[in-house]
């Protein structure tokens, strides 16, 4: 069973898609929200497994929720308005229906659904990586066997990730949170939605901006922290 959310701040759209998604027994509605504030309560208390997201709301998007999201769920949009289609792959979407919202083509977003979650699920009943365990990393012809400790930083580059170790930046096609599943999280931790960080590699940490952190590198790269990401880190390092 899919734990839904349903993100939309017309209520007539949020019933006819409840509507809809009764003919999928495998999709459990747990919640809907009618706003970008009132989803990020839900999410952080519920954990849905995908997102049914309108584009269009008032004072922030279904683009600002996403923004402000570190562990992201899937991704369904569900716009009126087709010009936010590259946008919304841009960010990862899984799929993007256009209302009013044909059953075919919500069973193929339902079907996609599953099949990432479902992998989702695989990657993370995989072992963690030990910190001195080797990895390969190919990046075009090139290509590089080293310890998971000597990576320095992570970097999410759409469906790809840039891997930050000695003087390279290979990029390689996993996304950020497949790679965050398997990391040790006594050695990496997640700065924000864009950045994994070597906790080893820190050379100092600021207060920021919005009771965030700004953290020096030892490479010299200023890697900003989340908000919400901050009090995670406070109470792992007993700050």
């Amino acid at each position: 069973m899919i734990q839904a959310l349903i993100i939309d701040d017309e209520r007539l759209a949020r019933e006819g898609l409840k509507g809809l998604l009764k003919d999928f027994p495998e999709i459990q509605v747990i919640a809907e929200a009618a706003n970008v504030d009132e989803a990020l309560d839900i999410i952080e208390k519920l954990k849905p497994q995908l997102l049914f997201l309108d584009i269009q709301m008032p004072e922030k998007t279904g683009f600002d929720l996403l923004e402000e999201l570190i562990d992201t769920p899937v991704i369904i949009f569900t716009t009126a308005y087709d010009e936010f289609a590259i946008k919304a792959f841009e960010v990862n979407a899984l799929d993007y229906l256009l209302k009013p919202i044909q059953k075919e083509r919500l069973a193929e977003a339902v079907q996609k659904a599953k099949r990432q979650i479902d992998e989702l699920k695989s990657e993370r009943l995989r072992n963690k990586l030990q910190p001195d365990e080797r990895v390969f990393i190919r990046d075009g012809d090139r290509c590089w066997f080293i310890k998971v400790e000597e990576i320095r930083m992570i970097e999410s580059a759409g469906n790809y990730a840039k891997i930050f170790f000695d003087k390279y930046q290979p990029l390689i096609h996993r996304t950020l949170n497949s790679l965050d599943e398997r990391l040790s999280e006594q050695l990496f931790f997640r700065a924000n939605r864009q950045q994994i960080i070597n906790l080893n590699f820190i050379e100092k940490i600021e207060p920021f901006f919005n009771s965030g952190f700004l953290i020096y590198m030892k490479d010299a790269t200023k890697v900003e922290v989340s908000r919400r990401q901050a009090v995670k880190f406070k109470e792992m390092m007993s700050l």
